[in-house]
């Protein structure tokens, strides 16, 4: 396969060689073609022309020429990755269904496929990092750097014209990262609760496992126990914090996020070492493969949710470019501070005054639309990119794949590939396959379906707990339009003009999610009720504001 990869490669760019020498003829046919006068001195003026003339030649074919073998040279190194991940994976994957076709179709527990088998860890940079050493793509962000300048000129121009005096306030940002005392001893609860908890109840399972004389209790008990710590602890415990100590929405946010985050790390760290303890009890070996505390202590803040015991590394850590990730997420979250206090809060704050209708509505959505992709892109960067990367390079975690190229998808099952990636190896390994796994490979739309119902249950209830309301607006976008669109529009759409509608209904949705979630905001701010039942924390108050006073 690889001979046959390089063979291709190198056709390709024999027919780019010929192309190049046909330029190359005809440029020094055209400099034979100087005339020479008499008295051995070339025309100047005739001299400059065909220096003219070569210049535009070569610019024709110089995006050619780097076009072409740009794109061959990564088509032959993505394919090359993907065939030799699926010669690791091949056999595994055959042997299995062959077995399973041997037995009537009948499953047999102990043929899941071991952790080394699933997502391989390679060293590799983030895609934005190799964009930013091209001079052109860093021009893009250094537009969205001027466009924060403005921002701060603009908010310290009103101020002083209003107020006659620079007011440098960060009222906003104060306000929705308050409580952070709070914020700091929950998280510490919920971290030193995962570290521990888990790795002791996984240990006790494994080291008893084969010397338990029913196996099966001992492993039902020890997994009920789990099942509690999941959801009791980790599950009720932070949710009643933000519910009972009223945080504030960021305050809240990081609560919500970071519980949704060890709940699955945990997951995976029980799920991937089970299977390890039934093949050695299977195999009667005497040593039990437990990993070490460090282990599952470095994979709890490594930027991955899939566990492995090892990861590849990187030789050093680079203080300066972790130094830089934080600046950028700071810069960010000034960055979204100031769309809310220049387009959000002007256009929200007068809801009250303003009948509810469709036209209102209408204008509300199309005036979103722009601080909503904003605050999209401010948080896949700030996130996914310096966040992420920065604890990757002070814990030399080497694969740094945390998105890839979703800018360019011409469709949305590509875009949920690709937006997330951390997020979307936990769902496919541990959600899609173990979907497939019990209830056999004819349930792909039924597993697909449950993956995209718990994706979306999971946003919706990070969101309402994060805004105290219940609003169902991204719930119905993600698991009704979002879903639709993954089977309508999917991957055997490549042309141009997909990307197009796939930007275009992007742009619309963030428009209608910062609308209508910023509308229920500002009603329930402006109309507040004295004694509110449950039934007024999921009703809608921005459509009956203007009626309570």
């Amino acid at each position: 396969m690889v001979g046959e990869e390089k063979m291709c490669l190198r056709k390709r760019l024999s027919k780019s060689d010929e192309n190049l020498e046909e330029s190359e003829e005809e440029r020094n046919s055209s400099e034979e073609s100087l005339e020479t006068p008499s008295n051995g001195q070339i025309d100047i003026k005739q001299l400059i022309a065909k220096k003219i003339q070569l210049t535009a030649e070569a610019e024709e074919l110089k995006p050619f020429f780097m076009k072409e073998v740009g794109s061959h040279f990564d088509d032959f190194v993505t394919n090359l990755i993907e065939k030799s991940a699926s010669l690791d994976n091949g056999g595994c994957a055959v042997t299995t269904f062959s077995v399973l076709k041997g037995e009537n179709n009948h499953r047999a527990k102990d043929l899941r496929a071991p952790p080394e088998h699933g997502k391989i860890f390679v060293v590799r940079q983030s895609l934005l990092d190799e964009l930013f050493e091209v001079d052109h793509i860093r021009t893009i962000y250094h537009m969205f750097i001027a466009l924060l300048i403005l921002f701060i000129l603009s908010t310290v121009v009103v101020d002083y014209i209003d107020e006659g005096r620079l007011v440098l306030e960060f009222s906003l940002i104060s306000y929705a990262f308050g409580k952070l005392s709070i914020v700091m001893w929950t998280w510490w609860t919920m971290f030193l609760c995962t570290l521990s908890i888990p790795y002791f109840l996984f240990q006790r399972w494994a080291r008893g496992y084969s010397k338990s004389s029913h196996p099966v209790i001992h492993s039902l008990f020890h997994c009920l126990l789990f099942m509690v710590f999941q959801m009791g602890i980790l599950g009720l415990g932070p949710t009643y914090v933000v519910l009972a100590y009223t945080l504030p929405p960021a305050s809240r946010c990081i609560v919500i996020f970071e519980q949704i985050r060890l709940i699955m790390k945990a997951h995976s760290f029980v799920r991937e070492n089970v299977p390890r303890v039934l093949n050695s009890a299977k195999k009667k070996s005497r040593t039990v493969p437990v990993p070490t505390v460090n282990q599952y202590l470095y994979f709890l803040f490594a930027p991955t949710l899939i566990y492995r015991d090892n990861y590849p590394r990187t030789p050093t850590v680079r203080w300066s470019y972790v130094a830089m990730q934080f600046a950028q997420v700071l810069g960010c979250l000034f960055y979204v501070y100031y769309i809310f206090e220049r387009l959000c809060v002007p256009l929200f704050r007068n809801i009250k005054q303003e009948p509810f209708s469709a036209r209102v509505l209408v204008l509300c959505v199309f005036n979103s639309i722009l601080p909503g992709v904003l605050i999209l892109l401010l948080i896949f960067f700030a996130f996914l990119h310096c966040w992420l990367n920065a604890f990757a390079e002070m814990l030399r975690f080497g694969d740094r794949m945390f998105y890839k190229d979703w800018w360019n998808s011409t469709s949305y099952s590509n875009y949920y590939r690709t937006w997330n990636v951390v997020v979307h190896d936990w769902l496919y390994y541990y959600a899609y396959k173990d979907f497939l796994w019990v209830f056999t490979k004819k349930f792909r739309a039924a597993a697909m379906l449950a993956v995209f119902a718990v994706s979306a249950v999971v946003h919706e209830y990070a969101l309402a707990l994060c805004l105290n309301f219940f609003y169902p607006v991204l719930f119905v976008l993600f698991m009704f339009f979002g879903m639709a669109f993954n089977f309508v529009v999917n991957d055997s759409r490549k042309r141009p003009i997909w990307n197009v509608m796939m930007w275009t209904s992007l742009f619309a949705g963030n428009g209608v999610i910062l609308c209508f979630y910023s509308q229920e905001w500002y009603a329930r701010q402006h109309c507040p009720l004295k004694n509110p039942t449950f039934l007024d924390y999921i009703q809608p108050r921005s459509w009956t504001c203007r009626y309570m006073f």
